[in-house]
Parts: C-alpha cells; sequence; structure tokens
C-alpha cells in the first residue's frame, strides 16, 4: 500500500443515523489532499475513524497498509492533529512533548528541535498550556505530531486561531512536509488556503463523498470566453453546432473549445475580438455549488 491512506466502503451509523456513508478515498505519498464539506457533513467522524478513535459500522481505512490501531508506536509514522484544545491545562508545552517524546522512545533533543520548527520560543514553551491562545495551542499541536518524525500527518482545522503570518506559515509547512514525500490528509474551512496547497480533493456532504480528484482537474471549467462583433449570429452558430453558449455583459460564454469557436466563427462570417479559454473556477465556487444541498440542516456528525 505504501506511504499512503485508503479507505474503503467507510461507514459509521450511531443507531439509525448514518453519518459517514459507504466513502472511499485515497491520501497519496507526496501529495496534500483536502477534505472539506460542510458543517455535519462527517468530516470530523472520518477522520476520528482513520486514527482509530472510532470503529467503523463499516468498511475498513488502512493507514501505511495495516488499519491505524496495528502500527506500533504509531507516533513514529503517523503525526495526528484533531483538537488543538485537547491539551493538560496544568503543563507546560515542553513537559507535553517531553512525556511523549519518552512514551515514544525519542531523544530529548527532538522536543527543542519541533519547538524551534514550530515556533514557540523557549518562553512560550515554559508556560503552562492553559495561559496558551488558541494559535499557540494550534501550534503545540502541531510540534507534537511532528515530534516522531512520522510519514503521514492527520491535520483537523491546524490554521485555526493562526494570525495571517501564522497561515502562511502553517501552508509553506504542509507543502514541505509533502514535497518531502509525505502524505498530508488535511481539513479546514479555509477554502482559500486549501486552495493554496492542496494537490487533490475530497468534498463531502452528508456523509457521502460529492467530489473528488486532482484540484487541477476539479478546478478546470473548460470551455471558451469570447467576443465578437456578432454575438447573437455566434451564439446561435455554436447551439446549432450542439454546444451550450450563453450572453453576458462581458461577452459570450460556451462549452466549445477555442479551435471550435474559431471554426464556428469563420463558417458564420463573425469576426472575432477576443477568444481565450474560460478562466480557472475557484475552490470557493466548486465548494458551494457541489455543496449546495448539504448545509446546515445536516445532523452535525
Amino acid at each position: 500500500m505504501g506511504l499512503m491512506i485508503t479507505a474503503e466502503h467507510l461507514t459509521k451509523r450511531y443507531g439509525s443515523r448514518t453519518v459517514v456513508d459507504d466513502i472511499s478515498f485515497t491520501a497519496h505519498p507526496g501529495r496534500v489532499t483536502g477534505f472539506l464539506g460542510p458543517n455535519g457533513a462527517g468530516k470530523s467522524t472520518t477522520m476520528r475513524l482513520v486514527c482509530a478513535l472510532s470503529t467503523a459500522t463499516a468498511g475498513e481505512c488502512l493507514v501505511l497498509g495495516r488499519p491505524f490501531q496495528e502500527l506500533v508506536n504509531p507516533g513514529r509514522h503517523v503525526g495526528v492533529l484533531l483538537d488543538a484544545s485537547a491539551q493538560h491545562a496544568g503543563r507546560t508545552g515542553h513537559e507535553t512533548l517531553a512525556l511523549s517524546a519518552r512514551v515514544m522512545g525519542l531523544p530529548r533533543r527532538h522536543v527543542q528541535q519541533v519547538l524551534d520548527r514550530v515556533g514557540l520560543s523557549r518562553q512560550e514553551a515554559d508556560a503552562r498550556t492553559r495561559t496558551y491562545s488558541l494559535g499557540m495551542r494550534q501550534r503545540l499541536g502541531l510540534a507534537h505530531a511532528l515530534l516522531g518524525d512520522p510519514d503521514v500527518l492527520i491535520l483537523d482545522e491546524p490554521a485555526n486561531g493562526l494570525d495571517p503570518a501564522g497561515i502562511r506559515w502553517m501552508r509553506g509547512l504542509v507543502r514541505d512536509f509533502a514535497d518531502a514525500g509525505g502524505t498530508v490528509l488535511l481539513s479546514s474551512h479555509l477554502l482559500l488556503e486549501v486552495e493554496a496547497v492542496a494537490d487533490d480533493l475530497v468534498i463531502i456532504g452528508a456523509g457521502r463523498i460529492l467530489a473528488q480528484g486532482p484540484a487541477a482537474e476539479l478546478l478546470a471549467t473548460g470551455g471558451t470566453r469570447v467576443h465578437s462583433l456578432d454575438d447573437g449570429a455566434l451564439t446561435l452558430a455554436l447551439i446549432e453546432a450542439g454546444h451550450d453558449a450563453r450572453r453576458d455583459p462581458e461577452g459570450l460564454s460556451t462549452t466549445a473549445s477555442t479551435e471550435d469557436v474559431g471554426r464556428l466563427a469563420l463558417k458564420a462570417a463573425v469576426v472575432l475580438t477576443d477568444l481565450q479559454p474560460a478562466p480557472r473556477a475557484g475552490l470557493e465556487e466548486l465548494f458551494f455549488t457541489t455543496t449546495a444541498q448539504h448545509g446546515r440542516e445536516e445532523i452535525p456528525a
């Protein structure tokens, strides 16, 4: 299976309520997989199933080729950040990491290395976590995920509470991890940040996968934007040739390729003033179009 995450027909029910409904996806090494959906879509439940914090009703999920619970010393292989607030309030950041390093059989130098990597100062690391801001908790949680030098990162809302500079730093860290061959499964509501870093996308709603695949393919709109001296005649020519075409204040949009538009315009004796591929769709547009029927009315997962 390699250094990947695979979910096959993963299902989770609570009584008669199905929270995750027969979903299958793969997060590949060397790539960031953005895992998206509205509130109540089943994202957090799915990530808990991946990490064996909840038991699937049906299906299975493998991490590094085996169920998470079968991994020996899992922190050495998989870094997990699902809830940055789940930290002992009475311990310092340094103590939190030192205890985990001891459990995982890691040298103590790893603690300072990951503190430096996530940008927590010595003064911050020596403070009780009860005094931490949400952004500091996120950095400590990420330090914990990175402590064992894992091959896989599973992150749920890792940029929550970070300021713009921190969000940009987080994006760079995730990108660098994947570029070094690591596998990243990333859930976030910050669509612009996901769009900036994700190689692949999995979008779910009401527990089902609504769309998945390479980000470049999902965000590619296809078709053509065109301006002419007679948009009416060009529209008619396109429709008669079997293409969709619609006029708007900015000209004409059509499902036809630029080559087809050029040929049809020549045949119809219409002079073109501008011809270019349709602009790439944004992740926000894809997200809301895909999940329009799966908003807050769904039962939270």
